[in-house]
């Protein structure tokens, strides 16, 4: 067998379209479907239903998957144990993380990483509601909550306190905030419920707040934005907070406590770049002084 059709094989299985893999891979489609028609004569199996709307794997097709990801792995690790480093930094590391973390505390900061191997290439992405690291759609992500399925290398990085923030101009022409009652006078700035990518900033229910007036809004750049236009009041994270001075804590003992946590799939952990990435993520929370 091909390992070369088996590595097409496995893009198409992972984005569930020919057209994507093509993409992925900077190959022609017609190169994909021929690959892809080779390797299901060699196997004497069908491994896609090819559909409009993409390709869907066949039972033979989820059984050489777990195949072709185990083959997968053993290459991954033949690399990590046989090229130099240099050869190994030289190569592409993706981070997902929530926007809130990703924006602004990651971004600025990850020019230290790529002086530390000048040749990484960094990828820093939103982290959507559904991730997986065992289709390789990252090599690292940052959770907000920890995860109890998969082959997955799993590190608590630190904990992060969100608090409720209004503008300094708006608060000085609102109503006073002297208890959780007077918030119902007030438009609280918060997430959209049904597009949550995590349970663990679900914190509205766990504060059971008073009815009132809502902007929700689905980024946590975007309420940072409205909260300090004077749209309303909403919980913010401190570390983000703390960089505008503009803005104000209301009700100082009302907070909720979060962790974030590092994420890594067992295959890839320890590959140069990849274990480079993680090092550096670990040494600079820890050296930061923004979280709690």
């Amino acid at each position: 067998m091909d390992w070369d059709n088996a590595r097409i094989f496995l893009s198409v299985a992972r984005t569930g379209q020919f057209l994507a893999a093509a993409r992925a891979l900077r190959i022609d489609h017609a190169t994909v479907s021929r690959r892809i028609s080779a390797l299901e004569t060699s196997l004497n199996a069908r491994l896609f239903d090819r559909r409009t709307t993409g390709s869907a794997l066949t039972a033979a097709g989820e059984q050489f998957l777990a195949s072709a990801e185990r083959v997968e792995a053993e290459m991954l690790q033949v690399q990590s144990g046989l090229s130099p480093a240099g050869i190994e930094l030289s190569g592409q590391v993706r981070i997902g993380a929530p926007d809130g973390f990703g924006t602004s505390f990651l971004a600025p900061r990850l020019g230290g990483l790529m002086d530390r191997h000048p040749g990484l290439t960094v990828q820093l992405v939103p982290l959507p509601r559904a991730f997986s690291l065992a289709k390789r759609e990252a090599d690292l992500a940052i959770t907000m909550e920890r995860p109890i399925e998969g082959r997955l290398q799993v590190r608590k990085l630190t904990d992060c306190r969100l608090s409720l923030y209004g503008s300094s101009q708006y608060l000085a022409g609102a109503s006073p905030i002297n208890g959780t009652a007077d918030l119902a006078r007030h438009r609280i700035i918060s997430y959209v419920p049904d597009l949550l990518f995590s349970e663990a900033l679900n914190y509205l229910t766990e504060l059971n707040l008073p009815p009132g007036p809502r902007f929700e809004c689905a980024s946590v750049v975007g309420q940072l934005e409205a909260v300090r236009a004077g749209v309303g009041i909403g919980f913010l994270h401190d570390y983000v907070a703390a960089k505008h001075p503009g803005l104000e804590r209301v009700l100082p003992d009302m907070s909720i406590l979060r962790s974030y946590w590092l994420v890594a799939h067992e295959d890839v952990r320890q590959l140069a770049r990849v274990r480079a990435a993680y090092d550096w993520i670990v040494e600079t929370v820890t050296a930061s002084e923004e979280f709690v």
